[in-house]
């Protein structure tokens, strides 16, 4: 007689990203677990769904609820669930233990997902684009690499870590070539800061939900495979060349963030950026927490140097800064592109945008304290961006700079004169990324 063991009840908690492609390439089919639910916190308004049937797979045909993360505790004991996945990114170890705590404390195991069990080969060539904190400047540094492999004559896809914040079923497997692709795409001013810059140099990226279908896809039309990296997370692809940037601006976070250090124990190349705005004795601790635990690692050191289209618009002038929502936020920084530039180009005042904040803005602020002077782009939705544009427009101020990877104007209206900052990677002294790519992808 056959015994039929039961399943393990686990629950995977997320934020729209990691803990779907988890679920995918481990859990889907996988008949020892029962996954009851997901939990989801970081990005407003992603919970309350359903990740849908035609992802889940057969063993789940009504597909699986994602709920709050502030559920947890009871749904461990309601599920009698034995483990807990933590899938997603840009946490302190701090706080990772703290989550942890809470799970033992309710009776399951706490469980961290490595590379070994999540990462899918590709059929071709992959360089990844990864770094210690969101913020570092993964952007600039993707666009740089695929403009080198693109001089030596390779085609060269990029595929984006996911931003899946609409219908999953319909986001699945999506390809990016026009501005119009975006659009239709329903994205948010999170996903097009990231999908337009690379579309607007003639890349074809690709992103979604199931990055096993999403690699199938991009392989036909490809030479080289880029994974451009989201907030700290290490890559879904196993890596032939993984780049991982670090930022001495905050110095000692790529030993104290997970799963930052992760990628910075991994990393083939090391970038420090920024360090023409970073005080020297920041950039030796990064250089010396690089050596401790990497030693092998090779080390570029970069700057991003800040573009205005006309400062005349801005010198002299009372300004509101508008900065990348996701560095700002769960990224910790208090300040962008944006903040520098308007101290470089001589603005007279930085105007702090609080009290003109509205609906999903103003919660944005009480929500994250330690932003003042600066305006988050926050656009996860609808509703998101039309506070950002009563929120830019009711501010007292001469004029707009901002500091977002996506030229904004196209997606707000804004009523007073704004400029836009533009940032590039430039390598300082050698190795530079030509040097270390140079052989690539023999």
């Amino acid at each position: 007689m056959w015994l039929t063991m039961a399943r393990i009840p686990v629950i995977i908690m997320g934020a729209a990203g990691r803990d779907y492609h988890n679920f995918n390439v481990f859990f889907r089919d996988n008949e020892l677990y029962d996954v009851v639910a997901f939990t989801a916190t970081q990005i407003p308004g992603i919970e309350g769904r359903v990740y849908p049937p035609e992802l889940s797979g057969k063993l789940y045909p009504k597909g699986i609820p994602i709920l709050p993360e502030e559920q947890l505790e009871e749904l461990i004991k309601k599920h009698k669930v034995e483990q807990v996945i933590l899938a997603y990114s840009d946490l302190s170890h701090n706080y990772v233990m703290h989550k942890a705590s809470l799970v033992h404390a309710a009776g399951a195991d706490f469980r961290l997902m490595g590379p070994n069990t999540t990462m899918l080969k590709s059929k071709k060539p992959v360089v990844s684009i990864c770094a210690v904190r969101t913020g570092c400047g993964k952007s600039q540094t993707s666009r740089r690499v695929v403009q080198i492999l693109r001089d030596k004559g390779l085609r060269v896809v990029v595929i984006r870590h996911p931003m899946p914040y609409g219908d999953l079923a319909e986001q699945a497997c999506q390809r990016f070539e026009t501005i119009e692709d975006m659009k239709r795409h329903k994205c948010t001013i999170e996903e097009m800061e990231e999908y337009e810059p690379h579309i607007t140099r003639g890349a074809i990226l690709y992103a979604g939900v199931d990055y096993g279908k999403i690699l199938e896809e991009a392989e036909k039309e490809a030479d080289v495979i880029l994974w451009d990296g989201g907030n700290n997370d290490f890559p879904f692809y196993h890596s032939d060349l993984l780049m991982v940037i670090v930022d001495p601006h905050r110095p000692g976070h790529e030993l104290s963030y997970h799963p930052g250090e992760t990628n910075l124990r991994l990393a083939d190349v090391v970038i420090i950026n920024k360090i023409a705005t970073a005080k020297p004795d920041n950039v030796d601790q990064v250089r010396d927490n690089i050596a401790r635990v990497n030693p092998n690692a090779i080390v570029v050191d970069a700057v991003s140097p800040l573009f205005v289209d006309d400062p005349s618009v801005i010198r002299g002038k009372r300004v509101l800064v508008v900065e990348d929502g996701p560095t700002l936020t769960h990224g910790d920084m208090q300040y962008g592109a944006g903040w520098l530039a308007a101290r470089k180009f001589g603005v007279s005042e930085i105007v702090d945008p609080r009290s003109a904040a509205v609906g999903t803005i103003r919660e944005t602020f009480e929500k994250y304290t330690h932003i003042s002077q600066i305006l988050p782009a926050m656009g996860y939705g609808d509703e998101q961006i039309r506070d950002l544009e009563k929120t830019i427009n009711s501010v007292d101020c001469d004029a707009v700079v901002i500091g977002t990877p996506i030229n904004l104007e196209r997606i707000v209206k804004i009523n007073k004169p704004a400029v836009r900052v533009r940032y590039e990677l430039q390598e300082i002294g050698v190795p530079t990324l030509d040097d270390v790519l140079r052989d690539f992808p023999k």
